[in-house]
């Protein structure tokens, strides 16, 4: 782990305006650039940080953004020395939220805000139509780009072929049933712990 002095947190912010841009289609879809930056590049994160808090953010009701919000208090936390280095731990780790969250909101929201707007009053212009049928090919990018680094599990000299064919059975499923998604969570949980994955 890097050490993440005070002098990281503007950065760090800055970083998560730029992804919030790149988001097309959610936050998930920047979590590619989100492991370069935070596990490969800054080391702020272990990779067991970074996918668990996806894992968790997926798994828990509520807004997929969660993860978000978790990689921020996860980035804090190291920061600040954990939670046994007492308010100094836990203040960093709400500072890691606020920055993460703000910075991935701010950019979007206000964005799609006057976008959807002014598209909603310019829905038959051709260049509308056009613009919402060639966003559908870089949405799908990138959640196949979400799903490799997921797999993976960011190591680069570890193939497993059996973690890959869970995933590519899972995005079957997904496509061709309506079996509802924790169920699915629950089947690659279950494989999890009896070490078949």
């Amino acid at each position: 782990m890097t050490p993440f002095g005070p002098s990281d947190w503007l950065p760090l912010f800055g970083q998560f305006l730029l992804m919030s841009m790149l988001a097309v289609g959610g936050a998930i879809t920047a979590t590619p650039e989100m492991h370069r930056f935070l596990v490969d590049g800054h080391h702020w994160l272990t990779n067991q940080q970074f996918i668990s808090s996806i894992a968790l953010a997926q798994a828990a009701p509520g807004p997929n953004i969660l993860f978000v919000a978790l990689m921020g208090w996860n980035v804090g936390l190291n920061a600040g020395g954990g939670l046994a280095n007492g308010p100094q731990g836990w203040l960093t780790a709400l500072l890691g939220v606020c920055v993460t969250m703000v910075g991935m909101l701010l950019p979007s929201t206000t964005l799609t805000f006057f976008i959807t707007r002014w598209g909603h009053r310019n829905r038959e212009l051709r260049v509308v139509r056009a613009f919402k049928q060639g966003m559908a090919p870089i949405v799908v990018g990138l959640l196949v780009a979400t799903g490799w680094v997921l797999v993976r599990g960011g190591v680069e000299t570890t193939f497993n072929a059996r973690t890959v064919a869970v995933a590519l059975v899972s995005m079957v499923i997904v496509w061709r049933t309506r079996v509802h998604l924790l169920w699915l969570l629950g089947a690659g949980a279950l494989l999890g712990a009896l070490g078949a994955v």
